[in-house]
């Protein structure tokens, strides 16, 4: 039999060990994103698989917002974010330290999420993009490679906070390989 194990049994780290804990070098851009839910769970995401950071963008709500904690759960306390007026602004400061860009997107010519291979020691910012109309086309332009999470039902797009579990489960794994 499988118990279910309590809370206290987890052995989750302290808020002061999470930020001195070393994170996995990916930073997480919301590109003019509008659901405070959806901000909040990525920031929830972001916690759980040691993000270093979140950058919001544009439209992006900033905390310490009411809607984004009812997801975030305390994510916000813990997970180092910065906010930029424009995602533009966000990619050129990043790629001036040495980060490839990535935009998870349906393009002409984006790889596919399980073909997508990092190499040793290499940072990566991850765009997700607005609900309705995705990430905008300048920031597509200005990224490294698109990455496209395939899919093969009626629904041409999943929900955001539903992509970025997916995508940063992906990549921190491939990071711990």
């Amino acid at each position: 039999m499988n118990r279910k194990l309590r809370n206290d049994e987890l052995n989750r780290i302290s808020v002061d060990e999470f930020k001195s804990t070393i994170k996995s070098p990916i930073i997480i851009i919301l590109d003019n994103v509008r659901s405070l839910n959806n901000i909040g769970s990525i920031f929830r995401t972001a916690d759980a698989f040691l993000i270093e950071a979140i950058y919001l963008c544009g439209i992006t709500a900033q905390p310490p917002h009411r809607e984004i904690q009812k997801t975030a759960l305390g994510a916000t306390e813990t997970v180092h974010w910065k906010y930029f007026n424009t995602t533009i602004e966000a990619i050129k400061e990043l790629k001036k330290v040495g980060y490839q860009i990535a935009a998870i997107e349906q393009t002409e010519n984006s790889v596919p999420l399980i073909d997508f291979y990092l190499k040793k020691n290499e940072k990566i910012a991850i765009i997700f993009g607005n609900e309705v109309s995705g990430v905008e086309q300048e920031a597509i332009n200005l990224s490294d490679l698109v990455i496209e999470i395939p899919q093969q039902g009626t629904k041409h797009s999943l929900n955001i906070s539903v992509c970025a579990g997916i995508v940063i489960w992906d990549v921190t794994t491939k990071f711990r390989k």
